[in-house]
């Protein structure tokens, strides 16, 4: 069996970006049970403030900082704030995101450039602020929440899927530049998840076949749970995936064999 201290995060400082609900709460709360110091960095202060508190109950260094990360003057001075307060940050963990369920022709500008801000140019920039203070100390782990989307084609919301495609490669990049200075970088791609962004699909009965068929392709016969995405986080986070860069982490229920 592996030593369990492989995956113990005690003592390291993760940032979970959109960690106030959803899949990036459960990640949040799952680094925080492996022992890490966690900041979450999100919008809605009262959200933030409930994630808060769960990740104070666990007992671990914890702060929230409101912040919308498409707005990139104030990604930089954020991350030196939580390393004010919290140390040098040794996780982080791109979760940001959102989709527009619109076609091509629906689609507009500003909703093209939105989400790829939100959900690429932010992950592109933390993880380079995020380097530059893992770089001295020879050691980081980034972890970029993709999808599923991010590999297959949709008419349902084509910014999302390149955005999530985008951060695919992001991430191999990354991982090779990053190799040298002991820097992993690994994304994480969820499944059909049970949060706010599956809503539409979940209880909407305009897309009930949609959901039907996303739930026959998936063995597992069910949308996953967000703590569910905490394990593969917590082992993307720790000496444990010491020899894993540039991997794709399908956490999926089996959607990607069928």
């Amino acid at each position: 069996m592996p030593n369990p201290k492989m995956f113990d995060l005690s003592g390291k400082v993760a940032v979970v970006t959109g960690g106030n609900g959803g899949i990036g709460r459960g990640i949040a709360l799952g680094l925080a049970e492996a022992g890490a110091s966690v900041a979450i960095v999100a919008r809605n202060q009262e959200r933030n403030e409930a994630v808060l508190a769960e990740l104070k109950k666990i007992g671990v260094p914890a702060m929230a900082t409101r912040l919308d990360v498409s707005n990139r003057k104030l990604l930089k001075p954020a991350l030196d704030d939580i390393e004010r307060k919290l140390g040098p940050i040794d996780i982080l963990v791109n979760n940001a995101a959102f989709a527009v369920l619109k076609g091509l022709l629906d689609h507009t500008e500003e909703d093209w450039d939105s989400v790829i801000e939100t959900d690429l140019t932010a992950c592109f920039l933390l993880s380079k602020y995020a380097a530059q203070s893992m770089i001295p100390r020879k050691c980081g782990k980034i972890i970029n929440v993709a999808s599923i989307g991010g590999f297959k084609g949709t008419p349902i919301y084509p910014s999302y899927g390149v955005s999530k495609g985008g951060l695919l490669q992001l991430t191999r990049c990354l991982a090779i530049e990053l190799a040298p200075h002991n820097i992993q970088v690994n994304s994480l791609a969820p499944g059909w998840t049970t949060t706010d962004m599956t809503d539409w699909i979940r209880n909407d009965p305009n897309y009930a076949a949609i959901k039907d068929e996303m739930i026959t392709r998936t063995p597992a016969g069910r949308f996953a749970e967000p703590a569910e995405m905490s394990g593969a986080a917590v082992f993307l986070a720790s000496q444990a995936s010491n020899f894993v860069t540039g991997a794709d982490i399908l956490v999926d229920g089996g959607f990607f064999i069928r």
